[in-house]
């Protein structure tokens, strides 16, 4: 139907530019200096508000479990330079946590397991 109002394409860079507010992620400069990576953990410090715009509040509803910031982007269905944005703005206001992800353990030495192993044939 002609003339109706435009329907949003879902990544449409006039739709990505309101939701972000015309920001980048390296406009953020009040956010906490945390740098965000696919692996960050976000885990939510607050529940949505009727004001809020809805992505934020689609990440504090889905961050009440720890969430990686490549699962919140994927989630969203939004790239994730727009995600940094938003969860800048959430870091910011402090209705979001940033952890960095669990590190790997480290293996113990070659040496120490070998020795362990003899000493149990020993036994």
């Amino acid at each position: 139907m002609s003339g109706g109002p435009r329907d949003w394409d879902e990544a449409s860079p006039e739709r990505l530019y309101v939701i972000t507010r015309g920001r980048s992620a390296l406009d953020r400069a009040d956010a906490p200096g945390r740098a965000l990576d696919l692996v960050t953990l976000i885990v939510a410090r607050a529940q949505p508000q009727p004001s809020m715009q809805p992505e934020h509040a689609a990440i504090l509803r889905m961050c009440a479990a720890p969430l990686s910031v490549a699962e919140i982007s994927a989630y969203l269905g939004l790239p994730m330079s727009v995600t940094t944005v938003l969860l800048a703005d959430l870091l910011a206001d402090r209705r979001v946590e940033a952890r960095a992800p669990i590190p790997k353990a480290q293996l113990p030495d070659r040496a120490l397991i070998e020795a362990v192993m003899h000493g149990l044939q020993k036994l």
